[in-house]
């Protein structure tokens, strides 16, 4: 009759040892769109930088969850009075995750690697105006640029200009290699990103041992490994009419912020009858923004009207002068010589607010006579065929990148805009410091591209993000496409 007591004492013992190995130390993050592959400078889907940036890989500025630069691989830095020379400082101790040490050598290497001729970093331009990059010692670099130019700092926090190791760049789009808080692990495509914590990493430990990066396509498979809790979290959560579900449900938090990602109808300029100032105008004039955010995103979104981000300062509300007009749109058409209409294609990617949005935009083209073509298309399809080969008439896709009016600066862009007197406008903001001078070129860029109706300007995408309740340090808005795993931490 004395066996009561010992089985007890074992079952708290056993209690007590389960409980710290029961703690949450890791996360499993979901995002709907899987990357090409993982190299950051070498391609420009935004889903490589939603795995990578900041967790695998950093540069010498990062942004902040609300958007500011900040120093980070930099320690500090110097700029000359003429606004021409960057002498940066670099953090001591800075290891790769092979265990090579990282020095100036590596950023010149990066830098030069970038806006090399034969570069297939997406955005070179970023590093257009770099001169040259000198080695003062190892933990010192100079960069001049050809003239001053206010984005630099800025330019640098993006993901295509992280700092990469020479001995690594063969194998960074399979087994990336960088000095961020998580190492690679493992990538089983079509499915997952394995990350586990760096013990060396040189600045503070981050609390998660480990990380899993899902790749979840479908909405409805998104739901249900949401609710079933296989996952912790979803980035920009792809179904927008579940969330009221998640929020009357105690296991999750609901996080709505707002992202950099203005959604557009692309259209291709170079191509008849694009080319045909007054048909870009029909087109925005036959858009029913609200209809399209309401139907496709449940209300989720802010109409634009033109690309730029309505929560930055410098925004300007041009929403009205493409406003909801068929009749305009048709007369137009007819000014144009399209009175009876055209037919075109619509190639849509994977998200639903590209699928469900285009499909709501297709049935408003045919009410003013545009039959558009819908071609559901794969990322990498699209990246193929529309952003490279620029095979299209029109396209539905969110720019995430910050910032980014300066694209329609550059004439070989997918959508192929040439304005010189917009090339200007980029040139002159590029070198100016001045807060103010530089806000009134911003607006001006603005106005400017939405008086030639470069594109459908539809709405800025809100950041719709779920998770478990308990889990702390999520990115509330998108200044850039990140998930930062060292930000996270579950509450005890």
């Amino acid at each position: 009759m004395n066996f009561k007591k010992p089985i007890l004492a074992a079952v708290s013992a056993l209690a007590l040892l389960a409980g710290p190995a029961l703690a949450k130390d890791t996360v499993t993050y979901a995002t709907q769109l899987e990357p090409p592959h993982l190299d950051p400078t070498g391609g420009a889907a935004q889903a490589i930088d939603t795995v990578v940036y900041l967790n695998i890989f950093e540069g010498l500025t990062r942004f902040t969850p609300d958007g500011a630069v900040v120093p980070l691989l930099a320690k500090s830095w110097e700029i000359s009075e003429d606004g021409r020379t960057y002498t940066f400082t670099l953090q001591e101790g800075v290891t790769f995750h092979d265990g090579s040490t990282l020095d100036a050598q590596d950023v010149k290497f990066s830098l030069d690697r970038a806006r090399a001729e034969d570069s297939t970093n997406a955005q070179k331009a970023l590093f257009a105006d770099i001169a040259d990059v000198t080695v003062s010692d190892a933990q010192t670099v100079v960069v001049t640029l050809s003239e001053p130019n206010g984005n630099f700092l800025f330019n640098l926090a993006w993901g295509d200009a992280v700092i990469v190791a020479e001995e690594s760049v063969e194998t960074l789009k399979t087994a990336p290699v960088g000095t961020g808080p998580y190492r690679f692990g493992e990538w089983v495509q079509g499915d997952r990103v394995e990350m586990v914590r760096n013990p060396n990493y040189w600045g503070e430990i981050p609390e998660l041992t480990g990380a899993t990066i899902k790749f979840i396509s479908d909405p409805t498979a998104a739901f249900a490994a949401m609710m079933a809790e296989d996952i912790d979290a979803f980035d920009n959560f792809p179904a927008p009419e579940n969330m009221i579900q998640f929020e009357a449900d105690p296991r999750f938090q609901v996080i709505v912020g707002s992202t950099e990602g203005e959604t557009i109808l692309s259209t291709n300029n170079a191509q008849a009858p694009f080319d045909n100032p007054k048909v870009r105008q029909a087109l925005a004039h036959a858009i029913d923004r609200q209809a399209i955010v309401d139907g496709a995103m449940f209300g989720y979104g802010t109409p634009i009207g033109t690309h730029f981000a309505p929560h930055n300062p410098a925004y300007v509300d041009l929403t009205g002068q493409s406003d909801f007009d068929p009749d305009k749109a048709r007369a137009l058409l007819a000014e144009a010589g399209l009175a009876d209409g055209f037919t075109t294609t619509l190639h849509l990617p994977p998200p639903a607010y590209a699928r469900r949005g285009g499909e709501i935009v297709a049935a408003q083209l045919a009410q003013v006579g545009i039959t558009a073509e819908i071609i559901n298309v794969e990322w990498a399809q699209w990246l193929e065929t529309v952003f490279k080969g620029k095979t299209y008439g029109l396209t539905i896709v969110s720019h995430t990148e910050p910032m980014d009016i300066g694209i329609y600066g550059r004439p070989d862009y997918y959508f192929q805009y040439d304005n010189p007197e917009f090339q200007g406008v980029m040139s002159r903001l590029n070198a100016t410091t001045d807060p103010d001078q530089r806000t009134a070129l911003l607006q001006d860029a603005q106005r400017m591209i939405a008086d030639d109706y470069v594109n459908g300007y539809l709405f800025q995408l809100a950041k719709l993000g779920v998770a478990k309740a308990g889990l702390e340090g999520i990115w509330a808005n998108a200044p850039a496409a990140a998930i930062e795993i060292g930000a996270l931490s579950w509450a005890e």
